[in-house]
């Protein structure tokens, strides 16, 4: 637990450095709370705004601020800030370009114990198809605390999305990486990988390790831009067989369905497999959730075995 950090904090004790030295720099938050985000209120009163539970509304005065040339970004709870703002998202930044950034805790079912109003997953498929917006998806805090800076140099609207719990740390694979390339190949397999975004990461590494207590090497991939996604990621993707997307989110236009039309797009003969949540209805525990969606990781490496 040592290494585990909040990937909300890091992202927004970035924010706040970066408030210190450009005091152009504003959150809008809708009624939220977090240590690093108090210490920002504290500190720097002038570049807070708190609109209360009004999520909408929001977007709309980020939107206003982002026109006279402040630096903005917006925090809520996830599906708040995604599904319900939809609209004032697609017309107020992404069809006019305006560059705020959108900040969601909570992807996939991260408030497991909330329940499906809290719970986040059909982001992917209704976001990226906001013109202009840039996704990321980072898969632990320092990566999120990377990807606070790299928004802020954005031109575009941005949206990221963070896992609300404790993640273990992955800065062994990405010692010397500067985040721009959008993803990038953990391990190195045989004839399969596995290909995760954000918390499933995670998973993808722990179902590589069960294959090699089996004798068999498992490639890792992680995407932590989903858009624009990197054409590079083509090449990568042709060097197996067999892919395997894993996502805690509705397979109906998600992560899989990415690698899906990079696959058929780029005429590769590698074959695609996706795992993912079909339509649930299940609360009480984020590792209850993912057994009962079979996405868990024992039910992943039974699903590989097959292919």
């Amino acid at each position: 637990m040592d290494n585990q950090k909040h990937m909300r904090d890091e992202f927004i004790g970035k924010m706040h450095e970066l408030a210190k030295k450009d005091r152009n720099v504003v959150m809008v938050n809708a009624d939220m709370g977090a240590p690093a985000l108090d210490l920002f209120r504290l500190e720097l009163p002038q570049n807070f705004v708190n609109v209360g539970i009004a999520e909408q509304n929001m977007i709309a005065v980020a939107t206003g601020l982002a026109l006279e040339g402040k630096k903005v970004y917006t925090f809520a709870i996830a599906p708040f800030t995604t599904s319900r703002c939809h609209e004032f998202i697609k017309l107020n930044a992404g069809l006019m370009k305006i560059p705020i950034n959108i900040l969601g805790v909570g992807a996939g079912v991260g408030y497991d114990d909330s329940g499906p109003t809290h719970h986040l997953t059909e982001d992917i498929t209704i976001m990226r198809a906001i013109p202009n917006l840039e996704i990321y998806s980072p898969s632990y805090s320092d990566m999120a605390k990377n990807v606070s800076e790299i928004v802020y140099k954005s031109p575009n609207p941005t949206y990221t999305r963070l896992d609300r719990k404790l993640v273990p740390d992955l800065s062994k694979y990405y010692q010397y990486d500067d985040f721009t390339s959008g993803f990038k190949e953990l391990e190195k397999g045989g004839e399969i990988a596995i290909i995760a975004t954000g918390n499933m990461v995670h998973n993808a590494l722990e179902i590589r390790k069960k294959f090699l207590e089996k004798g068999r090497n498992i490639g890792v991939i992680d995407i932590y831009r989903l858009k624009p996604i990197s054409t590079d990621l083509k090449n990568t993707l042709a060097k197996y067989k067999a892919i395997v997307s894993i996502e805690e989110h509705l397979l109906d236009g998600g992560f899989g369905s990415i690698i899906a039309e990079i696959i058929m797009d780029g005429n590769l003969n590698t074959k695609l497999k996706r795992i993912g949540l079909k339509d649930y209805f299940y609360i009480y525990g984020r590792e209850n959730i993912q057994k009962r969606c079979r996405i868990d990781v024992n039910s992943v490496v039974e699903e590989i075995e097959k292919i």
